[in-house]
């Protein structure tokens, strides 16, 4: 699992937080406004300040992103399918200041298909990574001003990467020393499929919420690191032709079927909200996250011992990131909110170890978004961001060549842009 970090359309690296429409048509933010059950996710103490009975909210966003990567003159393009990530939520109310609550959601994922046969196929052709997680939630109102709450984070995920292990202007080189004809060219000779099941992981989301005066609030929230381990993935290997079988078999043969294990860090997450009502209509919010990506140093692929030169050690240097966000809402009528906000992302990837699996860069995301309350307790919120990347030149990734032996640079200039409508649908009593 660890083999991926696609590509994501928020908080660089492979972390998702498109999981509120509501929140998302605010530019992002979450930490510092009451959502009801939505806060589990965001901030587990603003939970407390429910006044409902029973408050269920569910929401999915549809991500349709394009990568593109500028080599030797020319230009390649990736072929993604729409993501989905989503997220459900019920709570209800024990106490007047006691809330509780559980949410599903999906924290970390991503995907990105480069195609079989483009020239960076041996750093990625395609990836799917899902993370999911359960997670119970208490929260309690110590006084009419102060709130706290915290989840048990239960995640596991599952992940599906091909790549290639030999590509074909080796092969034509070395098929070309063994007097066999070959001009395979920028196709994948050989290609390898890694596929595994992570372990349950186990991690805490706290959050605070506290009222300075009926118009100024702030809230904070911490999740922790969880490690996501794959124990007895399977590699199953692909080939272009039968020639090739026969040539690469007794070289690369030896994977197919074999199982790898590896481990992917889920960084923690620090979040500092504030939000103003400068009047009864309006509503105002500003938030800071802090992601600790300096906590995914290497990604490592293990196979068992007697074929562990297929081992990869990956270099990765992730560094910590910040991301910033503004949002507003009006409320036009009292059964119509509109909203809207910008997102800044940081990128926390190294231009020296890049990789088109993660074509991480500084984004900036306009988001725009309404609810509609056709009767009372009913809302159906609609959000719209589109993410737009500065940009990434000159940026490489070195690995070695399997039949040759000798280090490789790919070097590319990157660009990426997406689209991400959400809709969410909340009943509460």
């Amino acid at each position: 699992m660890a083999a991926l970090s696609s590509l994501t359309v928020m908080a660089e690296g492979y972390q998702i937080n498109t999981l509120s429409a509501k929140q998302l048509g605010m530019g992002h933010t979450g930490t510092s406004l009451k959502l009801g059950s939505e806060s589990m996710i965001f901030n587990p103490g603003a939970l407390g300040f429910s006044d409902k009975t029973l408050d269920i909210s569910a929401t999915i966003t549809g991500i349709k992103a394009e990568a593109s990567a500028d080599y030797k003159g020319s230009t390649y393009k990736t072929s993604n399918g729409i993501s989905t990530p989503l997220a459900i939520n019920v709570a209800f109310r024990i106490y007047d200041n006691l809330q509780a609550g559980v949410s599903f959601y999906t924290p970390y994922g991503s995907s990105i298909n480069w195609t079989k046969d483009w020239p960076g196929a041996e750093l990625n052709q395609s990836v799917d990574l899902k993370v999911y997680t359960i997670q119970p939630t208490v929260s309690w109102r110590i006084t009419p001003k102060l709130s706290v709450g915290a989840g048990l984070m239960l995640s596991w995920g599952n992940v599906d990467l091909n790549k290639a292990l030999v590509s074909g202007r080796s092969f034509d080189a070395v098929a070309g020393t063994l007097g066999i004809p070959s001009d395979l060219g920028n196709a994948s000779a050989a290609s390898v499929n890694l596929r595994g099941t992570s372990q349950m992981s186990v991690g805490v989301n706290v959050g605070a919420m506290y009222d300075i005066t009926d118009r100024w609030t702030v809230g904070a929230n911490f999740r922790t690191k969880m490690g996501m381990k794959v124990k007895a993935g399977t590699a199953k290997v692909d080939y272009a032709t039968e020639t090739v079988r026969k040539v690469l078999e007794s070289k690369v043969g030896l994977i197919n079927e074999a199982n790898f294990s590896a481990e992917m860090p889920c960084p923690y997450v620090l979040d500092f909200g504030v939000s103003f009502k400068p009047t009864d209509k309006w509503l105002l919010a500003a938030e800071a996250q802090f992601t600790g990506w300096k906590t995914y140093k290497n990604l490592d692929i293990e196979f068992p011992e007697h074929i562990s030169e297929f081992n990869q050690h990956i270099t990765k240097n992730y560094s910590n990131a910040w991301a910033y966000h503004i949002g507003a809402q009006y409320s036009v009528t009292d059964r119509f909110d509109a909203r809207a906000g910008l997102m800044l992302d940081t990128t926390p990837v190294s231009k020296e170890h890049y990789n088109p699996e993660t074509p991480g860069m500084t984004k900036i995301s306009p988001t725009v978004g309404f609810s509609f309350r056709p009767i009372e307790r009913l809302s159906v919120d609609v959000a719209f961001m589109y993410i737009a990347g500065l940009g990434a030149d000159n940026a490489k990734s070195t690995y070695k060549d399997m039949l040759i032996g000798q280090p490789v640079t790919f070097e590319a200039n990157y660009k990426v842009h997406a689209f991400a409508p959400s809709l969410g649908i909340s009943y509460a009593f």
